[in-house]
Order: structure tokens, then C-alpha cells, then sequence
């Protein structure tokens, strides 16, 4: 595919719209609405791009990759972890995901982790069920996240806490629209170690075969390379920590929050899959990805030259009204339909099903199982941050201890 120069201006007629990014850390929804119902493709000048907010508009981009393509230049990913399966098109990116896939599907998850997930889960409830009180991120999901992670990628000499700053470095790095030169050095950092890890663990995986992802990517059929190897488990390390992290803590406070929704809940096991595939839809962790334009093209009434770049609002899309009724509104009997929290097309995230077993099938169910009359801690309010990732900066809890 020829490279196209990427356009950094409004499109011709493209409304503008300014907004503030501390505002959008505190809560995007309200300029989501605003931008849905005014002006749905708008240029805005403190992201640098079009943004791209109505859900059919999301749905119709994510099916034309070769459009709207992964290869944004400048792209903040590429600028944190180097190229990578979620900044390219077919057939490089098809060649990398199959190679680091296989072992994320559903079966495997189910035979190869899905035992360790529960051990782990229950180690770290053993550490702080005797204390009565706790940070469920911090003390709970980040870690359990973190080791899981760890574990189905393969590197067996990293710890939970390794993973865990390498993945909050990275992905404020990805966020850096501030263009913070700490946040850079950070970033740079956790990079530098994570390559060191994964190439300790591609020479034992390529002695002895172990499942991981880093095992699979080594022995592929078809050739991926090391640096490849390890610029693409910067990514999952990315997104596998705070997606699982990010709705583990949306869900838990927003039952905590609702008693009678969590009472039905509890006497309803199975309905923990729907509040998953609630929480996600409600507060998307991943609020917005780039795209970038091969060719001139309509969208949304306008016309986008080729180089234009655009985000997709996965978050606003997933509280578009025409889709959603009562689209604010946290609620598990809304009609079955797809929410967008892990995107579509070819780039859907390769680690939604780790992510729903570790957190609808052990983590909310043992945690509110195990600590028991668990609340939360007087005078919490809203703990949730951020736009292009979005989650609790912290949960803060009591319970009986026993």
C-alpha cells in the first residue's frame, strides 16, 4: 500500500471543536453527546485529529481497513513500543496475530490458564481477606491482571509488579497527547526492560515449547522476528493489564452501588457474563483508537481527504442513543446488542476471552463471594479517569473480616 503524508488540518467543512483534555480525563460523556448530536465528524485541534463519534459511523470505518487504515504516521503507539500488529494492515498484521493468538482462543484459556487464573485469584484474597479493608485495584485486579498476563505470555521471570508499572508507563505514554517529556522517558524505560524479558524468554521457549504467546510467535510458520516478538508483547502488555483491571473495577463499583442489582446478581451466577458485557459497554477501557485515510473519502456527511486522521470513539459510540436505550444508564436487561469495547474487524482484541474468564468467571465472582458484607469505604465517590482509557484510579472497600 503506498504511504499517504497524513493531513493535520480540519477537513474543508469539518466543524471545530475545541476541547479540553483535563475535562476529558474527568468524564468524556457530555462532549460525547454533544459531538453525537452536533456535529458527529468534528476536527479537534487538542487531539490533532477528526473525531469520530456515532456508532454505525465506528461500525462502517472498522469494516474498510483498507480505508481506514491501522498505519497511522506519528501514531503515539508506534512512538511507545515500535511497529506493531495493531498499527498494521493485512497481510502483515494477519501474518503477526496469527502467530501470537492461538494460545488467547477460548479453549485454550479454558484448558491451559483458566486453573492458575482462580489460584491466583484466591492467593491474593488470602493476603488481605484478614484486614477488613482494601483497594481492589491496587491490591486486587491490577495484580491479579498482571500475573495472569504473565503467565500467558510467557515470561515467567517477570513479576505482577513488573508487568503492572510496565503497562502504566506504556500506556500513559500512549495517552501523551500532552506530549509530556516524563511520561516519554518512562515509556522508554519500561520498553527498554520489557525487550530484555522477552528475549530471556524467546531463547527458552525456542529450547523448550511452553503455550505461552511468546512460545507461539517463536515458533510460528510463518517467521516473526525478535524485535517483532517484542515490540508485540509491549502491546498485549498494554491492553492486558487495564482492560481486565479497568472492567473488574467499573463492574465492582457499579454493583456496589447498586445493591439490588448485586443481589440479583449473586443469586443468578450465570448473569456475571451479561454484567461483563455491560460494564464494558457502559465504560468502554479503551475510549478511542487512530485511523488514518489511504484515500479521499465520505463519512458522516463529509468528505475526508487521504492523510486525514481520525479516532474512533469507541466510548461515545458505545452511549450512542439510536443504539442503545438509556445509554447512560448502567443496566443488564438492555436488548443484546454488539457493544464496540473490543473493537471489530480484523484488529477485535485477541485478548477479550482471557479478559472475560479471569474477570466475569473467577474475579468478581470470588471476591464477592469471599469477603463478605463487602461495601464500599465510606465517602468514596467516582473514582474513575481518563478518556482514551478509562477505569478506577482506585476501589476502595470494607468487609467483615473473619
Amino acid at each position: 500500500m503506498t504511504a499517504v503524508s497524513a493531513v493535520t488540518t480540519a477537513a474543508p467543512g469539518a466543524p471545530v471543536v475545541d476541547l479540553d483534555l483535563a475535562d476529558l480525563r474527568h468524564d468524556p460523556y457530555p462532549a460525547y453527546a454533544e459531538l453525537r448530536a452536533r456535529a458527529p465528524l468534528a476536527w479537534v485541534p487538542s487531539v490533532g485529529r477528526h473525531l469520530l463519534t456515532r456508532y454505525e459511523d465506528i461500525v462502517h470505518a472498522e469494516k474498510l481497513p483498507e480505508v481506514f487504515s491501522s498505519r497511522e504516521q506519528g501514531s503515539l503507539l508506534l512512538r511507545t513500543v515500535g511497529p506493531n500488529m495493531l498499527r498494521e494492515d493485512d497481510p502483515n498484521h494477519r501474518r503477526l496475530r496469527s502467530a501470537a493468538e492461538p494460545p488467547t482462543r477460548p479453549r485454550q484459556v479454558r484448558d491451559l490458564w483458566a486453573g492458575a487464573f482462580e489460584r491466583t485469584a484466591h492467593d491474593l484474597l488470602d493476603r488481605i481477606a484478614g484486614r477488613g479493608e482494601a483497594d481492589l485495584i491496587a491490591d486486587f485486579a491490577e495484580p491479579l491482571a498482571a500475573a495472569n498476563l504473565a503467565l500467558v505470555l510467557g515470561l515467567h521471570t517477570a513479576s505482577a509488579t513488573d508487568i503492572a508499572d510496565w503497562s502504566r508507563a506504556m500506556m500513559a505514554g500512549n495517552s501523551n497527547y500532552a506530549d509530556d517529556p516524563d511520561i516519554w522517558l518512562r515509556a522508554e524505560r519500561a520498553t527498554g526492560a520489557i525487550d530484555d524479558a522477552v528475549a530471556e524468554a524467546a531463547e527458552a521457549a525456542r529450547r523448550e515449547p511452553d503455550g505461552s504467546v511468546i512460545s507461539s510467535m517463536v515458533h510460528a510458520a510463518e517467521p516473526v522476528d525478535l524485535t517483532e516478538i517484542q515490540n508485540n508483547v509491549k502491546v498485549i502488555i498494554g491492553g492486558g493489564v487495564n482492560e481486565p483491571r479497568d472492567v473488574f473495577g467499573v463492574g465492582a463499583w457499579a454493583l456496589l452501588n447498586r445493591p439490588e442489582v448485586l443481589d440479583r446478581v449473586l443469586k443468578e451466577p450465570a448473569s456475571w457474563k451479561r454484567v461483563f458485557e455491560e460494564t464494558a459497554r457502559w465504560v468502554s477501557p479503551i475510549g478511542m483508537y487512530p485511523r488514518q485515510l489511504t484515500r479521499d473519502y465520505e463519512i458522516a456527511g463529509l468528505t475526508l481527504p487521504a492523510g486525514s486522521r481520525v479516532g474512533l470513539v469507541i466510548a461515545s459510540g458505545n452511549r450512542d442513543e439510536s443504539v442503545f436505550e438509556r445509554a447512560d444508564e448502567f443496566d443488564l436487561d438492555r436488548p443484546n446488542r454488539p457493544h464496540l469495547a473490543f473493537g471489530g474487524g480484523p484488529h477485535f482484541c485477541m485478548g477479550a476471552w482471557v479478559a472475560r474468564h479471569e474477570v466475569s468467571a473467577v474475579a468478581w465472582p470470588l471476591v464477592f463471594s469471599r469477603l463478605k458484607g463487602l461495601r464500599l469505604a465510606a465517602g468514596t465517590e467516582s473514582p474513575l479517569e481518563g478518556w482514551v482509557f478509562r477505569g478506577p484510579t482506585a476501589l476502595n472497600v470494607t468487609w467483615q473480616a473473619a
